[in-house]
């Protein structure tokens, strides 16, 4: 018989040691340090299907290379998300805060997929059968091939499994399943670690897709071992604030599609409805005459969305300037601001300034560098920008406008929406067809960029 260990393992990174610390020395987090009991020669499991078969060495030439088809759900930006589709014997893991709707997603993609000729199995360890059938009547969510099992066993979940021979499967959540042979707490690093391993295994053997509903910490990321993340095929957050009716669903990693793409839905009473342009979302209330005010053509993943950056510039009453970001990155926002200062003689070292992006959306990639800078410039000088206006470009720090990626998906999103200027790096005029209707304005310079927007002949 194998003997039983303890050691010491960190339930926010899955740092292990023989005794108890109280501040874990990988991730500095206090107190999270938790005791488990492991054999020193746990079994070691093979990749064996329900059918019995496991896997033989081949050769490179030899593999088959027969194209598996997505399976498409009625949403669109969940295709979109994934890929184009779910990928059959995938692992897709999905985080969330709580009450956000990753159950309800997961239901309604379930009653998707068993209306499309797949059987589900949806697994609730947080909700009796009845409580799911209560949300799934309000969905309008029915089916003959789809399966209500509430269990957190993982030895009877397997069983279950192996004999309903289901298409896809749902673990919500995987903190709540447990696997009977290990002697440590529900939902500890161990137990989550194993109950993976033991879906990655079914999932692959089998060709069955498995969705795993993954609660997060405190600081939003996903709860358990970072090796969760690299285990499973696709990581997806599922964003949004409470107050509001907007969410929005981001493919961290995907290893069958583009990642950072991103999904946006509507929380109604009859569920998650897909919201097919979001640019206009994002830009509907949108004051006319606002100062502090700038559209950038942001890239989400292959999407391109226009956002409203505001900023807020006001003299400060302490004695140091306070720099305050919420959707936009902190750092950027005070290299920017330390740009402008230098680069376009704006004093800003004795102004406060907040800054946010619209709408609930983050943004972080350098093609928005300048419209921080023009609805800074804006607010500071008070003058407002064009209605009709939307700026696209990396601002370096000597203060030029460097190129971006992806600038005629940019300016053709503009076009689409009625916006009549763009302002671009010059380096990107060349090499694409501009779109009718709209006027692009190549500029080098930062002081170029903010002449030309804000008016101002002496800038």
């Amino acid at each position: 018989m194998a003997k039983a260990k303890t050691q010491f393992v960190c339930s926010n990174c899955g740092y292990s040691t023989p005794r108890y610390l109280g501040r874990c020395p990988n991730c500095g987090e206090w107190n999270t340090l938790t005791e488990e009991h492991f054999d020193t020669k746990p079994d070691r499991k093979s990749r064996v299907s329900f059918a019995g078969k496991s896997a033989k060495p081949q050769r490179l030439k030899e593999v088959s290379l027969t194209k598996t088809p997505r399976v498409k759900t009625k949403l669109k930006e969940f295709n979109r998300v994934l890929g184009g589709g779910v990928v059959p014997g995938s692992l897709v893991l999905i985080g969330g805060d709580p009450g956000i709707g990753k159950s309800t997603l997961l239901l309604q993609v379930s009653g998707q997929l068993a209306e499309t000729g797949g059987s589900v199995l949806y697994v609730t360890g947080e909700e009796s059968a009845s409580q799911v059938k209560m949300r799934a009547d309000r969905l309008a969510v029915s089916s003959e091939d789809f399966y209500l099992y509430p269990e957190t066993d993982m030895s009877n979940i397997r069983s279950t499994i192996e004999s309903t021979h289901p298409e896809f499967v749902v673990i919500d959540s995987v903190q709540t399943m447990q696997e009977p042979d290990m002697d440590s707490a529900i939902g500890s690093v161990s137990q989550i670690r194993e109950i993976t391993a033991e879906l990655l295994q079914i999932a692959k053997t089998n060709g069955i897709t498995i969705f795993i509903v993954g609660h997060v910490t405190k600081g939003g990321a996903i709860a358990g071992p970072k090796i969760l993340e690299h285990m499973v095929d696709t990581v997806l957050y599922f964003e949004g604030d409470l107050h509001h009716t907007y969410r929005i669903l981001r493919a961290v990693k995907n290893r069958f599609g583009s990642t950072n793409e991103l999904g946006i839905f509507e929380m109604r009473t009859g569920g998650l409805y897909e919201v097919a342009n979001p640019s206009e979302i994002f830009l509907e209330e949108r004051l006319k005459d606002a100062t502090g005010s700038a559209i950038v053509v942001s890239m989400e993943g292959t999407r391109p969305i226009l956002v409203e950056v505001q900023a807020l510039v006001t003299p400060t009453v302490f004695g140091n300037a306070k720099r305050t970001a919420s959707g936009l990155d902190h750092n950027r926002v005070s290299l920017i601001m330390a740009v402008l200062e230098k680069r376009a003689s704006l004093m800003l070292q004795n102004q406060d300034a907040y800054l946010k992006a619209a709408g609930g959306v983050k943004l972080d990639e350098p093609a928005i560098d300048l419209a921080i800078a023009i609805s800074v410039a804006s607010s500071y000088r008070d003058q407002q920008t064009r209605p009709s206006d939307c700026f696209v470009g990396e601002v370096g720090l000597t203060g030029e406008i460097r190129r971006v990626n992806r600038i005629e998906s940019r300016v053709g999103e503009a076009a689409k929406l009625g916006f009549k200027r763009v302002f671009i790096p010059k380096n990107n005029l060349q090499g694409w067809d501009i779109p009718t209707g709209i006027e692009v304005i190549g500029v080098a310079t930062l002081k170029e960029a903010l002449q030309l927007a804000l008016q101002q002949p002496n800038y």
